[in-house]
């Protein structure tokens, strides 16, 4: 996921923790990395971005997902397949790959990189990384003949540079007709794929990025939107962590009553 303008309980502990543990790191008091941010507002995003892109426990989440996408997609494969041919839909961003270099220099800015207007240069001239796990599974699903569409709110006047980047990382199936970036909404992009395909799995790191149930909503109606497709997380939708950026990031914290006494 990349930007918000489309507005998780989990069935696994695997998914139990990926949500955890970022709400964790966001949730914890900022750090800053170094004076200059000391003064500056969105130093409150800094633990994090630290978190998501320094922490080792970042890295085994997002291995861990992947790999339970992996023997999903293994168990789906080995059953008799009829009618459509099998196609996943993947985001990209900090699903994919790893944009946090382009966050940790606006954040040394003082930028707010949550405005989303630094995301487009970064899509022509920044070098993002993969996130750990994700082409080994790609390449497996491509492999296995499974159809791949990645569905991304990257903007569409840099679909030629989106799309070198993809092919510099090495990843399978990257052409005008499996990138569908940013136009029409993506609950209309992921329809257009399953008019040809049976659709076995969507990741992402952020709830819109599998069903519109979740577009443009509170808090609370996530919070029942998840419950709602409990029987969804970890078998045909894996969510990555994030701890960047999401509709989360102003929610109001619960803390206990109790005065801290020194």
């Amino acid at each position: 996921m990349r930007r918000l303008t489309d507005r998780y309980l989990p069935v696994s502990a695997l998914v139990a923790a990926c949500i955890t543990l970022s709400s964790v790191a966001q949730a914890s008091a900022p750090a800053t990395p170094d004076k200059a941010l000391s003064n500056c507002p969105v130093a409150a995003y800094t633990m994090g971005l630290r978190y998501q892109q320094q922490s080792a426990e970042i890295r085994a989440l997002q291995r861990q997902s992947w790999a339970l996408a992996t023997y999903r997609l293994k168990d789906i494969l080995s059953e008799p397949q009829e009618g459509k041919p099998l196609a996943i839909i993947t985001d990209l961003d900090e699903t994919v790959i790893d944009n946090s270099a382009l966050l940790v220099r606006d954040l040394k800015a003082c930028h707010d990189y949550t405005s989303w207007d630094t995301w487009g240069d970064w899509e022509k001239e920044g070098e993002p990384t993969l996130i750990p796990g994700a082409r080994a599974f790609l390449d497996y699903a491509s492999d296995h003949d499974v159809a791949i569409y990645y569905i991304s709110d990257r903007l569409e006047e840099n679909h030629a540079h989106t799309m070198e980047t993809l092919k510099a990382l090495g990843l399978p199936q990257v052409d005008r007709e499996h990138v569908l970036l940013l136009g029409p909404p993506k609950q209309a992009r992921r329809a257009s794929v399953e008019k040809d395909h049976r659709v076995v799995m969507q990741l992402g790191d952020t709830l819109h990025d599998f069903s519109e149930d979740f577009a443009k909503k509170s808090l609370n109606d996530e919070y029942q939107a998840v419950q709602d497709n409990t029987e969804r997380f970890g078998n045909d939708w894996i969510v990555l962590p994030n701890a960047t950026y999401g509709s989360w990031s102003d929610a109001t914290l619960d803390g206990w009553d109790k005065p801290l006494t020194p």
